[in-house]
């Protein structure tokens, strides 16, 4: 058997960064994302709401679809995580997941302009969304192979970095190949590519079928060149999986760092998903920008995210990872509360003129600290974690990690969608952010920097 060299594996390994980057940077985020909250603004609009009311619904109906996936994967993901511990094999999961991914991002090729087939589309976008999520935490549980504790920060951080440029490709690709603009252009003033109908929305709808093709083709080299350690030989069952999972969960009671880790990220990194998800969401309801605007707002987050991952990578090695994460955090509060002040008339309580640009270059400038700080945040993060993790069942470990990550991940969609229709404000719903990253920051007082074995 041809032996697979260390570099070659953590290429393999980066791979999976660049193949899964557009689910996040094309559906959840800049194109799809947005796409579905003007077509659902337009049903409700329809159905006799209105503007505000509409957009407000639309926010709302978007939250449930993120709080529903976010439970099902908090939940399940450690459990799995432990299965897979049990038996030694990842990749076969990987596969399976990738399957989910690959087929419910395809199917949002059949979004329905009008809204009539909303719910069924929020289906198969969760059905996709699920699966690039659980199989994350195996691919995240992988890292700790690839190099000592004092190499995995650069790795995660450039891995993140090589995955948000995949994520700007794919996304320059859709904005100037098929996206369309009110004119039913693309941004370079062409027709959408392969005979797409514009009035139809085919080319943004594209994105679905584009992001499953993505993941297909760039797969290939983590699946020749990443396998999987010894396997144990065990042929596992779930009361193994609750087992071992029952005590994990029951060692936390002597390990002060872990738990403390695992709170804190819990609440900033469900605070960041909620950036992640509504950001083009407010971008479309708030701002007023059409889906091309979105993703050249899109392209400079992305670029950002990729060089500020890569940066956060060597600082990382330098510093540690929790100096970085504070530090991020900090900056993406100063970035919500920017968010939150401001909308086409006026920008915290001062009255623009009317027509002004004024709140869209702010809101790309806060795009790039939300991509950036974003990128490091996730990097580092993942670093920290590999310095609490149990060597002996890292998928496990990497699934109480997902589970402070996911089990709560219906928290930050909830916040905004309780925040949407109480203050009947797209822009306000925003709020909750703050409060969740605050939360994360205090509880990162207790984590150790090495994890709990240093002292």
């Amino acid at each position: 058997m041809t032996t697979i060299s260390t570099r070659k594996r953590i290429w393999g390994w980066w791979f999976f960064d660049w193949a899964s980057q557009p689910f996040h940077t094309l559906l959840v985020t800049f194109i799809f994302g947005p796409f579905f909250a003007g077509v659902a603004a337009g049903y409700f609009i329809e159905a006799g709401l209105d503007n505000q009311a509409a957009a407000a619904k639309a926010q709302s109906v978007w939250s449930l679809c993120l709080t529903i996936t976010g439970l099902l994967i908090g939940f399940g993901a450690p459990l799995i995580g432990a299965l897979a511990d049990v038996t030694g094999r990842r990749i076969p999961w990987i596969f399976g997941f990738s399957v989910m991914y690959v087929v419910g991002s395809a199917m949002l090729w059949y979004t329905a302009p009008d809204g009539s087939n909303m719910w069924l589309m929020l289906s198969a976008f969760g059905l996709g969304f699920v699966g690039a999520e659980y199989a994350l935490i195996f691919i995240n549980s992988q890292l700790p192979e690839l190099g000592d504790p004092s190499e995995v920060g650069e790795i995660s951080g450039s891995g993140f970095a090589f995955g948000y440029f995949g994520g700007l490709v794919s996304l320059a690709i859709m904005l100037l190949m098929f996206v369309e603009q009110p004119n039913g252009k693309t941004l370079i003033g062409l027709d959408p590519f392969f005979g797409f109908d514009a009035s139809q929305k085919e080319g943004t709808r594209f994105v679905g079928p584009m992001t499953a093709a993505w993941y297909v083709i760039f797969m290939i080299p983590y699946f020749l060149w990443v396998r999987d350690a010894k396997a144990t030989g065990k042929r596992g069952s779930f009361s193994q999986a609750l087992g071992v999972l029952g005590k994990s969960i029951s060692n936390l009671k002597t390990r002060v760092s872990l738990r403390s880790y695992l709170g804190s990220s819990m609440f900033y990194r469900d605070a960041l998903n909620g950036l992640y998800g509504f950001g083009g969401v407010y971008a479309k309801l708030v701002l007023e920008w059409d889906i091309v605007k979105i993703g050249v707002f899109g392209i400079i987050s992305v670029l950002a995210a990729s060089i500020f991952a890569w940066i956060g990578g060597k600082m990382d090695k330098r510093f540690g990872p929790k100096p970085v994460i504070i530090v991020a955090i900090w900056v993406l509060i100063f970035v919500c509360t920017t968010i939150i002040s401001m909308d086409r008339t006026q920008v915290f309580g001062i009255q623009l003129a009317p027509g002004s640009n004024l709140p869209d270059l702010l809101f790309f400038g806060c795009g790039i600290l939300i991509g950036g700080m974003g990128g490091i945040l996730q990097a580092s993060s993942r670093s920290l974690m590999v310095r609490h993790s149990d060597p002996e069942t890292p998928t496990e470990s990497f699934g109480l990690y997902g589970l402070s990550g996911r089990a709560t991940a219906f928290m930050a969609p909830m916040l905004i969608g309780i925040a949407t229709t109480m203050t009947g404000s797209a822009r306000l719903g925003v709020s909750p952010v703050i409060g969740l990253f605050i939360i994360g920051l205090i509880l990162l007082h207790w984590v150790k920097p090495e994890g709990d074995g240093s002292e």
